[in-house]
This record gives C-alpha cells, sequence and structure tokens, in this order.
C-alpha cells in the first residue's frame, strides 16, 4: 500500500477533482490511510443534486432555439457548480469521464432536456455497473438521437451506433468485423424517441436470427452489450482507457490486465476496479506525478478551488459566464465535444494559443482579487487576506515555499523558486517583507499571476 503523504494526497486529488484548496488537502490527510479515504470519501455515494430547473421533466419542443440555447448554458453553469462544489469525491471526474467516452453533442441533440438526463444517467452510474450502463446508453434518448438510431429500423438499419458501441465504447477496432457492424445493427432496431423517453416499436425491430460475434440467435440490443463483455479485449479497453484518463497517457499493458481481471471477476463493477487502480503504487510512480496536462476545466475550476471560492459566492451570470466564453477559448465546452471521439486531451491541450489564454485566465482571476470595481469574482478574498491565511505569510521564503507546495505537483528547482522570491519582494530586501507594508497587495497580485504562468503550474 503506497504511503499516505502530502505528496500522494496531492497527485490523488489532482487527478480524481477538478483541483483542491488548503482545507481540501488538510482533510483529505486526517484519514488515516489512503485506503480509507478512497473507500470513505472519494468513492462515497451521495445523493443527486437538484436539478438546473423545473424545464428538466417538460416535453422537448421543436423550434424552441432561443430558450433551448439558454438551458444548454444554464445546465453548463449548473455542472460548473457540481465540479467546484465537489469537495472531496471523484464523482464529478468520473461524469466527465463518461461524458467523454459515451459522447453525444448538444448541437445534433438539440433539446437539453435529453443531455440532461444523460448526464444524470453518468453521474447515478459513475462507478455502478458498465454493462448496465451501457445497456442503459444504448437506449438513452440522446444518444438515440446523436447516432441515429432513432432512425433504424429492421428494413433500413443504420450501423453508426453499431459501429461506435464496439470501435469507440467496447471493443476498440480489430476486434470486430464488418459483418458484426451489420448484423449488431439489426439487433439494435426498433427504438424511437417519444417525448422525454425511449420507446420499443417492435414494427420496426428486426425480428430475425443474427450472427453476431460467432454467436447465433433473435438478439437484442441486451444481447449485443452481453455477448461484446463475454470478449477479453473489452474490459481491458475500458481498463485501458481509465489507466490513460487517471495514471498515464501511456498504459502499463501488464497493470492493464490486472485491472481487467477484477472488472471481469466483479462482473464489470466499476468501484472495485477504481478502488484498485487508486490504492496500487502503480497510481503514485514519481514519473506520473505532474505528467499530466490540465484540462481547462481542471484548470479554471482549479484555480477557482486554490483561491478558496466555493459556489456559494459565485455570481452565475458573471462568473460562470466567464468560464464559459474562456472554455470556448480554451477548446473544451461541456455538452459539445469536437467529435464522437470525444476530446483527445493531453497535448491537445496546450498550443500557441491556448496556452495563452489560460495565462490570461488566471491573470483575470488574481486581478479581481480585492478589486471593488470587480466585473467577475467578486466574492474573491483580497490578496493580503488569502496570503494571511497561510501561516507563513510574514516569512516570504516559507510562503513562497508553501504556496508553490499547494500550487505544483513537484519541486520546484531553486533557480526558480528564488526568482519567485524575487517576484514577490518587488525590489525590497526579504528583511522588510510583510503583509502589512503598503504595495503588499500589488506585489502579492505579481506572484500569484507569476506562479500560474509557470509551465509546471498546467500539469496534474
Amino acid at each position: 500500500m503506497p504511503v499516505w503523504d502530502i505528496s500522494n494526497a496531492k497527485h490523488l486529488l489532482s487527478r480524481c477533482l477538478f483541483g483542491y484548496s488548503r482545507k481540501d488537502l488538510e482533510q483529505a490527510l486526517s484519514y488515516p490511510t489512503l485506503e480509507e479515504f478512497v473507500e470513505k470519501s472519494l468513492l462515497a455515494s451521495l445523493p443527486l443534486p437538484t436539478p438546473p430547473g423545473d424545464w428538466v421533466n417538460e416535453n422537448p419542443v421543436a423550434n424552441n432555439g432561443t430558450a433551448d440555447g439558454d438551458r444548454y448554458r444554464s445546465m453548463t453553469y449548473w455542472w460548473y457548480n457540481q465540479q467546484l462544489g465537489e469537495k472531496l469525491n471523484m464523482r464529478e471526474k468520473m461524469v466527465l469521464f463518461w461524458h467523454n467516452h459515451f459522447v453525444s453533442e448538444r448541437d445534433k441533440v438539440n433539446f437539453p432536456q435529453h443531455m440532461y438526463r444523460q448526464n444524470t444517467l453518468f453521474r447515478r452510474s459513475a462507478w455502478a455497473n458498465f454493462r448496465q450502463l451501457t445497456k442503459e446508453v444504448t437506449i438513452d434518448p440522446a444518444m438515440l438521437i446523436y447516432l441515429d438510431g432513432r432512425l433504424s429500423s429492421g428494413n433500413t438499419p443504420n450501423e453508426n451506433y453499431a459501429r461506435e458501441l464496439m470501435e469507440l465504447f467496447t471493443l476498440g477496432i480489430g476486434n470486430y468485423t464488418e459483418t458484426d457492424v451489420k448484423q449488431a445493427a439489426l439487433a439494435l432496431t426498433g427504438w424511437q424517441v417519444n417525448g422525454l423517453n425511449a420507446t420499443f416499436n417492435p414494427n420496426r425491430f428486426s425480428n430475425n436470427t443474427k450472427t453476431f460475434l460467432g454467436k447465433t440467435g433473435n438478439f437484442t440490443y441486451g444481447d449485443i452489450v452481453d455477448i461484446i463483455l463475454e470478449k477479453p479485449e473489452a474490459a481491458e479497453f475500458i481498463c485501458r482507457k481509465l489507466y490513460k484518463e487517471f495514471i498515464f497517457y501511456k498504459p502499463n499493458e501488464t497493470f492493464v490486465k490486472q485491472m481487467a481481471d477484477i472488472f471481469r471477476k466483479n462482473n464489470y463493477e466499476i468501484r472495485p476496479v477504481l478502488s484498485f487502480m487508486l490504492t496500487n503504487d502503480e497510481f503514485y510512480k514519481t514519473d506520473y506525478k505532474g505528467a499530466k496536462i490540465k484540462s481547462p476545466m481542471e484548470t479554471t475550476i482549479g484555480i477557482l478551488k486554490a483561491f478558496d471560492m466555493t459556489p456559494a459566492q459565485i455570481n452565475p451570470t458573471a462568473d460562470w459566464a466567464y468560464v464559459y466564453t474562456q472554455s470556448q477559448a480554451l477548446q473544451q465546452q461541456l455538452f459539445l465535444p469536437p467529435s464522437v471521439q470525444g476530446w483527445v486531451g493531453q497535448r491537445d491541450w496546450i498550443n500557441s494559443t491556448t496556452f495563452v489564454v489560460r495565462g490570461g485566465f488566471s491573470d483575470n482571476v488574481v486581478n479581481m482579487m480585492g478589486n471593488a470595481r470587480a466585473v467577475q469574482f467578486k466574492n474573491i478574498s483580497a490578496p493580503v487576506d488569502y496570503a494571511r491565511s497561510y501561516k507563513t505569510s510574514e516569512d516570504a521564503v516559507k510562503f513562497v515555499d508553501e504556496v508553490v507546495t499547494l500550487f505544483l505537483q513537484f519541486p520546484l528547482s531553486a533557480q526558480k523558486k528564488d526568482a519567485l522570491v524575487r517576484t514577490l519582494l518587488g525590489g525590497t530586501i526579504l528583511a522588510n517583507w510583510s503583509t502589512s507594508t503598503p504595495g503588499a497587495d500589488v506585489q502579492l497580485k505579481v506572484f500569484f499571476k507569476a506562479i500560474m504562468r509557470l509551465p509546471e503550474f498546467q500539469l496534474a
């Protein structure tokens, strides 16, 4: 069992949450062991959050563009709130994982009610049973619209979902044939969208024998999922994706097979696999710490958390509206992945344009600290007040060291740390540093901007 210390705690929180605060880190370390923290906090069951509005239960209305656009935006703000208020539980990180796995896009689904219900399915099933989740996604209204299952019939089967079910959702290329795609498409027929729900129309179902992955019968969608999951490649495919998301982008195939073995032995229950992964030495290898480029949501929400912002302090029409436009510029707009393959992540998150946007976002958050004319983040602490929440605030060297420890995943070089100290001092000498001196607020802002513009800050 890995040691439960500050280095491993920071690594675990940075991978399983959308950032963390000092209080989060202290609370995590208050658990006596890593295993107890994972079982009793990270993977604890939670009630579902209050929906973003009564409209989620209203039947969708065609050509309702303006209202639906407003609802999509409010639903996105609502999801930001869940991420910011996630505390020490990784459910929201898993919701985004499944959203990026079983992809649907708002531009094609159109109706926010359907996307909300799919999002709730992911939240309810965050670490439940993958077999059941896949079956529910298969006849989920948003997915039936997005991959054209609602248009599929026995006479004119549509192969879109059948293909992606195997290629992107369960098996991967090379583990099925074109014949399997065609036969699966027949078994998936008959499902249509009626209002908020999916309904089965037997007249549109291919009520005939199919041969799929070497098995023959009059299969339905549930049979197709069950047959797929009999193949060992299915468990390895999902575990490899979990590994790449939470551990390292280059999978250790030996460890992936260990995960897959646990997955199969537990009848595709997700929780045992996560528990095994998060409490294993493999997860905490030194080479993996700070080896993941933060996603836009990890970056934006994480900065707010680092400065102790909470959902109660958020003004949605100003604060979340700004995060919304910035997430677009950073190329991760929730409910709108770029394609059925989802966001690729890692190096795709950083380019000459998005790196500048990241720096602009962190600069703007700092500019709002203690600014009476602030447009966004009016409730964020003033720089001096925030600094004084650190016990080391009156010692420049120790204060920089403590902030670096919180904000970054691995130690800075002595040269970079000295540069940050000089930035904080702004020309004064160490002995004269104090948060009470005139201009301390200005120097603190310069310092916070500098640390968040470091390349190291972009890593989780």
